[in-house]
């Protein structure tokens, strides 16, 4: 069975959108090792000399003439010694350029062109150290002028001297270098030569494609195309090429190389943590001074009264008030009431206790020898009648249809009666007063406390919810 025109199209312009995005992979590699060399190149030099003497003239770097000479005349003086010894006027005259040569580096710091300032203190030190015995505290200029003198060498061997020079002080010199300065007064970097074919094909793209989607979709311009794919322009900019880095993260996912969800979850998540206390803060305290101002324009005085005036509109012929209100008058009588019975009848019982205390023949009676426990009795009886009384008279009201009725018509008038009481100018100032200055302590004390909130907690249960839900 043959594949579909469609289907075909789609594979060719995937594999198509693959090798663009490998290209433009490759070419990001290439800028970062270019942002790279420079400060690593000591390590390119020293592992990979190839790459460095490959690399070295894209950055205008050569050897610096100083320290090439210096390494040189080393070299000279073992030859020199191979061949006729210490004590020869060839080699003495050698000590003495190498004593010369060391001063002229001291004074003139041929490492500082290369930003090499901490490899010539390392330099110093080793040879301090070398013919002093310590890194610090002695001239750098007498170490070398002791170091090459021929009664040190000959004290101290010239073998070892030299050996030591090679492996301590040779590789320190050798990375040194000097960078060419062109005509614009820039350091030399010739990168743009690796860079423009790159460059060239990635805007030969960019016009095919913005062609091609402005045939496509006929309403689009230009313009209008060139901008579906914008972040395709940081390929041809010859400058701030660590940009790169953006258009190549999209075509590798576009072109299903890679998947970056898990990434820009981690981090919007990141980011919402970030924000979200201070969100959430800016949030509820608008909304609370948005409450605040209504309250002060007395819009709260005008919903009182038109909710009042306003026929009520019943959407289900329920009564949900009344329901409701039946709801938790049982739930209250059923289940709240006997758990709080003690603690109801022991109020009750202080407050009989309190007015009968205040009655003189009552005292009298709590004294009379073989009767004063009988007023407390009678009390404990008094109180256990009236709650069980009451709470008798409840139940048979919820259960009887004449007494629910007669209740639901009182909590009918206590609401009708509470909100024409409330729309008395007194009540209404003064309710507006208290809620404002409710919201006022809200504000200050509520808001902190959820702002203050776990949000990696509230994060956590979103991923949760959201496992939960494919």
């Amino acid at each position: 069975m043959s594949l579909s025109v469609p289907t075909k199209a789609r594979r060719k312009n995937l594999w198509f959108e693959r090798i663009m995005a490998i290209v433009a992979t490759t070419n990001l590699a290439l800028v970062a090792f270019d942002l790279s060399y420079v400060p690593w190149r000591d390590f390119w030099f020293r592992k990979v000399p190839a790459i460095a003497q490959w690399y070295d003239p894209i950055k205008g770097i050569e050897p610096h003439r100083d320290t090439v000479a210096y390494l040189e005349s080393v070299n000279a003086l073992k030859q020199e010694l191979s061949q006729g010894g210490l004590s020869s006027d060839r080699v003495q005259q050698r000590l003495r350029e190498l004593r010369d040569r060391s001063d002229d580096m001291i004074q003139n710091s041929p490492f500082q062109v290369a930003n090499k300032s901490g490899t010539f203190e390392k330099i110093k030190n080793r040879m301090r150290e070398q013919v002093f015995n310590q890194r610090q505290g002695e001239s750098a200029r007498k170490a070398f002028e002791s170091f090459w003198s021929t009664d040190s060498l000959t004290q101290k061997g010239v073998e070892n001297e030299l050996r030591f020079f090679d492996r301590e002080i040779r590789p320190l010199m050798s990375v040194n270098y000097y960078r060419t300065i062109g005509e614009n007064g820039e350091l030399i970097d010739r990168f743009w030569i690796i860079d423009a074919p790159f460059v060239i094909l990635f805007g030969l793209e960019f016009l095919a494609r913005s062609f091609y989607l402005s045939r496509k979709y006929k309403s689009l311009s230009w313009l209008d195309a060139m901008l579906w794919r914008w972040y395709d322009v940081f390929l041809l900019i010859p400058f701030w090429r660590w940009l790169r880095v953006l258009p190549v993260a999209l075509r590798l996912e576009q072109a299903n190389l890679v998947s970056w969800e898990r990434v820009r979850t981690q981090a919007s998540q990141g980011f919402i943590a970030n924000i979200s206390e201070e969100l959430a803060e800016v949030v509820v305290v608008q909304v609370i001074d948005r409450i605040q101002v209504s309250i002060a324009r007395g819009e709260f005085s005008r919903w009182v009264a038109q909710t009042a005036a306003r026929p009520y509109v019943d959407l289900n012929q329920r009564d949900e008030i009344k329901e409701l209100t039946s709801h938790i008058l049982k739930l209250t009588v059923y289940n709240v009431l006997p758990k709080v019975k003690p603690e109801l009848e022991a109020l009750l019982r202080h407050n009989v206790e309190a007015i009968l205390s205040q009655s003189p023949a009552y005292q009298a009676l709590k004294r009379v020898p073989l009767v004063g426990d009988v007023p407390r009795q009678i009390n404990d009886r008094l109180v256990t009648e009236i709650t069980e009384g009451a709470y008798g008279a409840i139940v048979t009201a919820l259960e009887d249809q004449a007494g629910a009725e007669l209740l639901n018509q009182l909590v009918k008038k206590f609401g009708e009666t509470l909100v024409s009481e409330v729309r008395e100018q007194r009540s209404l100032q003064e309710l507006q007063s208290l809620a404002t200055d409710l919201l006022e302590e809200i504000k200050i004390n509520y808001v902190k406390r959820v702002s203050a909130e776990d949000v990696e907690g509230f994060l956590e249960e979103a991923r949760q919810i959201r496992k939960s839900q494919r």
